[in-house]
């Protein structure tokens, strides 16, 4: 029986979106795995849709939920929440451009049963050589007894779990439409309603940043090139 359903965004960079699922898969936990393709292109769906079996995940095309463009975030954490709740379960979310390992989704279930007031969970983000990276930067500078933060500030959705009871306070057909993120406002919505949020340095995964967003490199590449897209498209919005 599930003990939590895992979700995983998709959006075209198959190569890196496979590494998560085969990861997934071969998770310890016992968990529900829902892979949303979010108006991939036909070769990125065709191989999601020959890889489920393989992996075990159930699939689910947002183009037949939605004619709006991706990204669809908002329109994932809605369904998701749905299922979650359904069956009375937490949700973890692990993005397309994250590894875990096999015991790391074990490990964000322990820890959130252990803490019946949690929110948020998160997993801390590594690089190759284990250093910690983006999103969590700003955690960097940690004293090394402290394996457990309990932050006010953001934590991504690169690998974290939401609490059920969190999911059943907080309806997510009230995130604004406008946005196109929500781990920001997640995060501060679960704080203002009583609940904690942790991030978890002893359970640290695998991340490629923006690995599933390559455009979004721009930022670093070329920035200006990044803020003229991100305005003429309306991208990127938080």
């Amino acid at each position: 029986m599930a003990k939590a359903i895992v979700i995983t965004p998709v959006k075209d960079a198959i190569g890196r979106t496979l590494a998560t699922i085969r990861a997934i898969h071969e998770s310890d936990a016992d968990i529900l795995h829902l892979v949303y393709n979010d108006f991939s292109s036909a070769e990125t769906k065709a191989v999601l849709e020959q890889s489920k079996d393989q992996y075990g995940y159930e699939l689910v095309h947002l183009e037949d939920m939605t004619t709006h463009p991706s990204p669809n975030y908002r329109l994932v954490l809605q369904d998701a929440q749905r299922r979650a709740l359904h069956n009375d379960l937490p949700l973890i979310i692990v993005e397309s451009d994250v590894i875990v390992k096999p015991d790391t989704l074990g490990q964000l279930l322990d820890f959130y049963y252990q803490h019946p007031n949690t929110g948020l969970a998160g997993a801390v983000t590594v690089d190759e050589q284990g250093q910690v990276n983006f999103p969590y930067l700003r955690f960097k500078e940690q004293p090394n007894e402290a394996r457990v933060i309990e932050t006010k500030k953001s934590l991504s959705f690169c690998c974290t779990l939401i609490a059920v009871e969190f999911l059943r306070k907080y309806d997510f057909a009230y995130l604004n439409e406008s946005k196109d993120w929500f781990d920001t406002f997640i995060s501060y919505q679960a704080t203002d309603m009583g609940f904690r949020n942790y991030l978890l340095y002893d359970v640290p995964v695998l991340h490629s940043p923006h690995g599933s967003r390559p455009w979004k490199q721009l930022k670093y590449t070329n920035p200006l090139k990044y803020y003229l897209l991100k305005f003429l498209k309306r991208r990127d919005k938080i």
